[in-house]
Order: structure tokens, then sequence, then C-alpha cells
């Protein structure tokens, strides 16, 4: 089996090749969609890293799904090394397959390019990550991409919606500008980045950036017409009853079951049921 072997990854498909960067992106000319899922701890990684999951993104989203906040502002550096080292751990406990891809969160690559080396540098070194993602493309962030690819980091673009940006565009609206939204992948491209995000954009925008670029785009609300897609794991699951966009569809209903089963719990210890007999030791 090679690098561009096109065989689907999962549980059912027997061993697995590790998705190695050269795998990732000859999915794309093998006609393979690539499965992706952030993931922020080990327990997850590891059931996903079983699934058969692509790759791991342990995106800056651990900021609202993890820690509370309304947006992922407040993520700092040290906090995305810390979950991409769960996952890591994780993902190897379950196979040890699927990339891990770190976000570089909110002014860890946006005050200098050898801040962004740096921090890209630390989720590979201290983290275990195999690659880093950034927001943005070729036309805002070219040389940043191609300062951290020069480095020997492999770097994923994100366009489209850029919840980093959120306060300057006004909410998370449909990006539409199908010109800029090319030329910004093409810049990535040109610039070093292996793949592309493409968040909230429309279908015709993310049919013409996907087939503007030789490298994998991965669409999250962009539509059908992308190389591969992301979720937030959490998202997926039905763990956050309350976010439910057009593009999300949840595979299972997590949140009702947890709830259920915590009060359970709490019914069985008030009432002096648990533990019984089988949980106690003699």
């Amino acid at each position: 089996m090679t690098d561009s072997d096109s065989t689907p990854a999962g549980p059912a498909s027997g061993p697995r090749t590790p998705m190695t960067l050269p795998r990732f992106v000859a999915a794309k000319s093998a006609g393979r969609k690539l499965a992706v899922l952030t993931a922020y701890d080990a327990l997850t990684a590891r059931l996903f890293e079983e699934a058969g999951v692509d790759a791991l993104l342990v995106g800056d989203t651990v900021g609202v799904v993890v820690q509370g906040h309304a947006t992922t502002l407040p993520v700092t550096v040290e906090q995305i090394v810390y979950h991409t080292a769960a996952v890591v751990r994780g993902r190897d406990a379950g196979g040890g397959r699927a990339m891990v891809i770190a976000d570089l969160p909110f002014l860890s690559y946006q005050t200098s390019v050898a801040d962004a080396v740096r921090n890209a540098g630390r989720m590979l070194k201290e983290g275990g990550a195999g690659a880093v993602k950034l927001e943005g493309g070729g036309v805002d962030h070219g040389e940043t991409i191609a300062a951290i690819a020069a480095a020997g980091v492999p770097v994923m673009a994100h366009i489209g919606l850029k919840p980093q940006s959120v306060h300057a565009v006004g909410g998370h609206r449909v990006q539409r500008d199908v010109d800029a939204l090319v030329a910004d992948a093409v810049g990535a491209e040109a610039a070093g980045a292996f793949a592309i995000v493409l968040e909230l954009v429309n279908d015709e925008v993310a049919q013409a950036v996907t087939r503007a670029v030789g490298i994998p785009t991965i669409g999250i609300g962009a539509g059908p017409h992308c190389d591969g897609q992301v979720l937030v794991g959490a998202d997926m699951l039905g763990l956050n009853p309350g976010f439910a966009p057009k593009f999300l569809k949840k595979y299972a209903d997590l949140g009702s079951e947890t709830r259920r089963a915590a009060a359970a719990y709490c019914e069985e210890v008030r009432g002096g049921a648990y533990p019984a007999a089988e949980h106690t030791h003699r």
C-alpha cells in the first residue's frame, strides 16, 4: 500500500495505513473524500481514531465547546498545545493512524511572521501535531503560510467565514464573493498550504474554489463539492442541543442520553440503590 492508496479508512476496512501528508493531499486526485472531526481530549480522540477518521483537528473551538466562552478569541497557544498533546495520546492509543492538526489561535500568528513560525513549531514540538491550521489564505497571510511551510511545518489554510474575525465581519454570515475566495485559495496553495478549510460559503463558491486548486478543500457549511468535510465532534454527537445550524447533521443524541444517565445516577444515589452489593468490595 502506497502513500497514494485510495482504500477507504474505517473499522470495517481492516488495518489502515497512517494518514501521512502525501496521502492526505493525494486523496483529492484519487476521488476519496476526507473525513475530519474536532477533538480536544484523549478519550474522544481514541474513539474517533478507532472509528476511522482521516484527521483530528484540535480546533480553537475548544474555547466554546470546552471552556464555555462565547467566541474562540480567548484561547491561548499553551491551551492548544495542552489539548493537542492529549489528542495525540488518545489517537495513539486507538491505533495512531489519523493526522492530528492543531489550530493556531488568535494573535499567535498575526503579530509577526517570526511569532507564527515559533508558535506553529510549538504545536509539533510540544503538542505532537502533524500539521497546523491558521485562519486566512494567500491574500492576507501568504507570507506567513510560506514561512511556516519553509520551516517544515505542514500548514492548512482557512478561508470563507473566519471565526477569529467574527467581530470584523459582523457575525456568522455566508460568504459569497467567489473571485475573492478563489484568489485567496489559489494564493494559499502557491504559498505552500497542503489543504484549505472552506467555512460557511455557498455551494457555487465551494465548487469554484475546489476546482481552482490542486490541494484538498475541507468544507464546513460549504456543501458537497469539497474534497472532505469537518464537523465539531461535540456538535456531530448531539452534545450541544441548542446549536442547530443548517449545515449540521447530528449523528447521535448524546446530549439527551447523557442527561438521562446523570438523572438516573442521581436518583439511585439519593434513594440508596447505588452502590448495590455487586458494586461493593467485601
